[in-house]
């Protein structure tokens, strides 16, 4: 028995051990992060065009390049993975069909995202003619993020007890009410969860980017909402550099003559909108649970 619980503390110890060094890394590394980038983040670095530093440049266009792809990826990915996961968690009897989709996940989850950057190029860009634009990226970020949203809405699906089903059922709701007015309100913190991990894993992605949503960020008109203009933001077919693209290029390139400022306030600025972005889909996921099921 004395032995059993030696054993027992020594794991323990070796478990709180670990979870301490890796926050310890991520701590650092965010505080490595922001300490050298927020000294030089202000309201002119954030909003006017990139350009040397000490010429009063920024990450304006980047920035809103950035939120634009994401937005539009997850519009287009949210439908589909909501859809697939429903299917697998709720519908299926785990057969050929099933197997197939789940097989496919996994083989699209093991990709590299500089191949799957390869893959749109050949695809969106060059056989769809839809050229470098901030379309070819969405589409690319799409594939790239529907095997992360399908698994995690699927085990947020899966994580509710049989009695919730079969208590739909009893009241007289069919299987599709079942799982819009039970499964889902009851599964959406989970959900949430997921779209979060998603929607951090798009806005930080640059090697996909790199091949279909461009390297350039030209003009942009910010007073002007006809999207078929090309000076427009919401022009669909414009090439966008994102900021995790411009971080890349502005160290990789090293044209700009203060590029190490620029890349560590484009890096401070890039951590702290995931963060935020995080927050703030978190108190949203919870307002809308509570909504939905009248819970607080």
């Amino acid at each position: 028995m004395k032995k059993a619980k030696t054993i027992d503390k020594i794991a323990t110890g070796v478990i709180y051990v670990m979870a301490t060094v890796i926050v310890l890394i991520l701590a650092s590394l965010l505080l490595y992060i922001l300490g050298r980038g927020l000294q030089y983040v202000n309201w002119h670095f954030l909003t006017s065009k990139a350009e040397s530093f000490s010429a009063g440049g920024g990450i304006g266009i980047q920035l809103f390049n950035s939120f634009f792809l994401l937005i539009l990826s997850m519009i287009i990915s949210i439908p589909i993975a909501l859809g697939t996961a429903i299917y697998l968690s709720e519908y299926s009897s785990n057969g050929r069909i099933a197997s197939l989709i789940r097989t496919s996940i996994e083989i699209l989850s093991s990709l590299p995202s500089i191949v799957v950057g390869l893959f749109g190029f050949l695809i969106f860009v060059i056989n769809f003619h839809i050229g470098f634009s901030i379309l070819s990226g969405a589409l690319t970020l799409t594939v790239f993020n529907l095997p992360l949203l399908i698994r995690s809405i699927e085990d947020a699906l899966r994580s509710i007890p049989n009695s919730q089903r079969e208590a739909g059922l009893a009241l007289g709701l069919s299987k599709y009410e079942t799982v819009i007015r039970v499964i889902i309100p009851d599964a959406l913190p989970a959900i949430i969860t997921g779209l979060i991990l998603g929607a951090g894993r798009v806005f930080g992605e640059a090697a996909a980017l790199i091949y279909t949503a461009g390297q350039s960020a030209p003009p942009v008109d910010f007073t002007n909402f006809n999207p078929m203009s090309i000076t427009s933001p919401l022009n669909l077919m414009r090439p966008a550099e994102t900021l995790a693209v411009h971080i890349w290029k502005v160290n990789s390139e090293g044209l700009i003559p203060d590029a190490v400022a620029v890349s560590a306030g484009a890096s401070a600025v890039l951590i702290l909108a995931v963060l935020l972005f995080n927050l703030a889909s978190r108190y949203l996921g919870n307002f809308i649970y509570t909504k939905m099921t009248g819970n607080k």
